[in-house]
C-alpha cells in the first residue's frame, strides 16, 4: 500500500517562514553542547542519502544546498553524502553503512518508499532519527521535508487546460506519470486527475519507473502508434525527464504542432524547451528554501531537539502516525514568467538560459 498525505490541516508555506524557522533553529543552538570543532569523534555526523544521479536537481541544487545550510548552523557537522544511482539494494546497503557507522541523524530521498522501510525502522531502532526530503519515505520517520504534491499535479493539469485552449472539452491526452513507488508520484497524479478528469479523454496513461527519460520517449512512441500521431491534444508529464523522453517521442514520430507538454522541476533543459516552444510549462520547487529547511530539520535532530520547534506542521504516514513537517508551495513557470521566477530565485540566469540557437525565442520571451 503506498504512503499517502494526509494534511493536518492543509499547509503552505512560503519562503520566509523557512527563513524564520532556521532563524528560531540557529538560536536555540546557541544553547547547545559544544562538541569537538575538529570534525572527530564529538562532531555530530549526517548523512545524505540522495536516489539516482539521472534527475539533475539532487547533486547540482539539493546535496550542495543542504550541505551549506547544515555548515551554517552546525560548522562542525561531518556531512556523509552518498547516491544510490537509481538502485534499491544500494540504498539500502547505503543505510545499513550508515547505521553501523552511528551517525547522529539520515537526510533520505527514498529510491523506493516502501523498499526503505525496513531500514528505516532499523534506524529508528537504532536511535538515529531519519528525516523524509522531497518524498515521503515509509517506517518511522522523524520529520518530512517537501512540496504539496498534489498541489504540484493540480498547477500541472490547470495549465495543460489552459494550453489546450478549445480543444478541452473532449481533447486526448497521453499521462506520463512517476515512478509508482515514490509517493510524490502518487500525489502528482491525484492533483492532476482531479483536474484532468471529465475534462478530457486519457487515450493512454503510464506509469514509469525511476522516472527514466528513455522510457517515457518508449512510451510515448508507443501511444503515438496507438492511438495516432494526430490524436495526442496534450501530454502530462509529471517532470521535466519524463517531458524530455516525450518531446523527444514527439519530433521523432513528426508530430506538429507539438501538444502542449508540462513537466516539473525547472530543469535548465526544460527552461530551454519552455522558451523554444517545445515543452509549455514546468513547476518550480524552489530548491534553497527546501534544502534549507531540511538541513534545519537535520541539524537539530542530529542534536537530539525537538523536531516540531522546527517543523511548521505535520503529516500523518501510512501507518496513522503524524510526524513534524515543513511542506512548501510550489509554482508553475512558463515562458510568460521565466524571469520572474526561475531567474530571480537564481535557479539559472538568462546567460545559461538563452544559449545561441535561443536568443530570437529569448528576444521575443523578453528575456534579452
Amino acid at each position: 500500500m503506498k504512503a499517502r498525505i494526509h494534511r493536518i490541516p492543509r499547509l503552505r508555506v512560503a519562503a520566509a517562514t523557512v527563513t524564520a524557522v532556521s532563524a528560531a533553529v540557529a538560536l536555540a543552538a546557541c544553547g547547545a553542547e559544544t562538541v569537538d570543532g575538529s570534525g572527530g569523534r564529538g562532531a555530530p555526523r549526517i548523512a545524505v542519502l540522495l536516489p539516482d544521479n539521472t534527475t539533475a536537481r539532487w547533486e547540482t541544487q539539493d546535496r550542495p544546498l543542504l550541505e551549506k545550510r547544515i555548515k551554517e548552523l552546525c560548522a562542525d557537522c561531518v556531512i556523509e553524502h552518498v547516491n544510490a544511482r537509481g538502485e534499491v539494494a544500494v540504498q539500502q546497503g547505503q543505510m545499513d553503512s550508515m547505521i553501523t557507522k552511528g551517525v547522529d541523524a539520515i537526510v533520505l530521498v527514498a529510491v523506493d518508499a516502501r523498499s526503505l522501510g525496513a531500514t528505516v525502522a532499523q534506524a529508528h531502532r537504532a536511535g538515529i532519527p531519519v528525516i523524509a526530503y522531497d518524498r515521503l519515505a515509509q517506517g518511522p520517520i522523524s520529520g518530512y521535508v517537501s512540496f504539496d504534491g498534489v498541489e504540484v499535479g493540480r498547477l500541472q493539469g490547470k495549465a495543460l487546460l489552459r494550453a489546450m485552449g478549445d480543444k478541452v472539452p473532449g481533447g486526448q491526452i497521453v499521462m506520463m506519470n512517476g515512478d509508482p513507488s515514490d509517493p510524490n508520484a502518487v500525489s502528482f497524479k491525484e492533483g492532476a486527475l482531479s483536474v484532468l478528469r471529465g475534462k478530457v479523454r486519457i487515450g493512454k496513461s503510464y506509469d514509469t519507473a525511476q522516472w527514466r527519460p528513455e522510457a517515457a520517449n518508449t512510451n510515448m512512441a508507443a501511444a503515438l502508434s496507438s492511438l495516432g500521431a494526430d490524436a495526442v491534444d496534450g501530454v502530462y508529464a509529471a517532470n521535466d525527464g519524463l517531458a524530455a523522453g516525450s518531446v523527444s517521442a514527439l519530433k521523432a514520430n513528426k508530430v506538429a504542432p507539438l501538444p502542449p507538454v508540462t513537466g516539473q522541476d525547472a530543469e535548465l533543459g526544460a527552461v530551454r524547451r519552455i522558451v523554444g516552444g517545445d515543452q509549455y510549462m514546468t513547476v518550480l520547487k524552489s530548491f534553497e528554501p527546501e534544502a534549507s529547511a531540511g538541513g534545519t530539520m537535520a541539524v537539530a535532530a542530529a542534536r537530539g531537539e525537538r523536531l516540531t520547534e522546527t517543523a511548521t506542521g505535520e503529516v500523518r504516514t501510512s501507518d496513522g502516525h503524524s510526524v513534524p513537517a515543513v511542506l512548501l508551495t510550489p509554482v508553475p513557470v512558463t515562458v510568460d514568467n521565466i524571469k520572474e521566477t526561475v531567474v530571480k530565485d537564481g535557479v539559472h540566469t538568462i546567460g545559461q538560459i538563452c544559449v545561441p540557437h535561443l536568443r530570437a525565442a529569448c528576444e521575443r520571451a523578453g528575456l534579452t
